[in-house]
């Protein structure tokens, strides 16, 4: 006689996912995602949790249907994690599973947002206009296809950094610079932006700068007049490396001032004294440390534009 054949109760039959797998405990557990979903999630484009997963558990198998038992997850993440912490780092730090067809997608969409954060962060240094997204693809395409770096132009102008030169020397030099091997799907699309970036102004296989800041610098006016009292870390760092730093005397006045590379405007207006103008992004970090530090905290650096361009030809 035919006989009946019971699934077993811990086997959930789901299909049309995105696996998301993380191996802990020498156990490798799955969660069930909704397609596309995981990265938005990841990028924090959505936070609905509803949104990402298909069912709230966790699997040994999710192409099994089987979940993972509750003595297994207590090994591997602690008996009192709940089952949503698990998922939650499942989610954050699992590889995703996914289809040739949709790792392409998603690694055009990545490759987009990539070439459009750069293009909006780089300028041309003499006529500070933007390039067009189709000249910095090919500039990368250029790097990527020469393993991560390109031979600089002799002239290098406005590029800030030396060209490698011939013999040992320029070879060590070579191997400390940034290089870029092509968008992948492991990184968020801001933290290879930020690496597409180093890698071009490095090599410069387009004459590229990155783009000023606008900033409001605030500070009381009995204050700018004083001499200097703090040093930033990274200005302590330099006077260790290399003597007595640049800004690192005078007055609290003039140390604001050297952080601007143009000033734009200069005022006082009652007890305040204030200047916009324009600021290399790396500086902005120690300009405001400064400021938080010297002022304590009466003084303020407002951003006004982020990224500094001409439009046009």
């Amino acid at each position: 006689m035919p006989q009946n054949i019971n699934q077993p109760s811990n086997q959930i039959r789901l299909t049309n996912v995105s696996l998301v797998r993380l191996k802990k405990g020498k156990k490798r557990f799955e969660i069930a995602c909704y397609k596309n979903k995981v990265l938005e999630y990841r990028s924090g484009v959505e936070t609905d949790l509803d949104n990402v997963l298909q069912i709230p558990s966790v699997f040994l198998s999710v192409s099994k249907g089987q979940t993972a038992p509750t003595q297994d997850l207590a090994k591997a993440f602690g008996p009192k994690t709940p089952v949503n912490d698990i998922i939650m780092e499942i989610l954050k730090k699992g590889e995703m599973q996914v289809g040739e067809k949709e790792r392409h997608a998603q690694l055009e969409r990545v490759h987009n947002e990539v070439i459009d954060i750069v293009a909006g962060k780089l300028v041309d240094p003499r006529s500070k206009r933007v390039y067009t997204t189709g000249m910095i693809e090919k500039a990368l395409d250029q790097l990527s296809s020469q393993g991560g770096a390109a031979h600089k132009p002799d002239e290098g102008k406005g590029s800030g950094t030396a060209t490698p030169t011939d013999g040992e020397a320029g070879r060590e030099k070579a191997k400390d610079m940034p290089t870029w091997t092509g968008v992948v799907t492991t990184k968020s699309a801001k933290t290879q932006a930020l690496d597409a970036m180093k890698a071009l102004i490095a090599w410069q296989p387009i004459p590229v700068s990155r783009a000023r800041m606008r900033l409001r610098v605030t500070c009381p006016t009995n204050i700018l007049k004083q001499a200097a009292k703090v040093s930033t870390k990274k200005e302590v760092q330099n006077e260790t490396e290399d003597g007595e730093s640049e800004k690192s005397s005078g007055t609290v006045k003039d140390r604001i001032l050297g952080y601007v590379e143009q000033v734009e405007a200069q005022d006082t207006v009652g007890q305040e004294w204030e200047v916009v103008g324009f600021v290399e992004p790396g500086a902005f970090r120690l300009l405001g440390e400064f400021v938080g530090l010297e002022t304590k905290g009466r003084g303020r650096v407002e951003v006004l534009d982020m990224a500094v361009t001409h439009e046009g030809d």
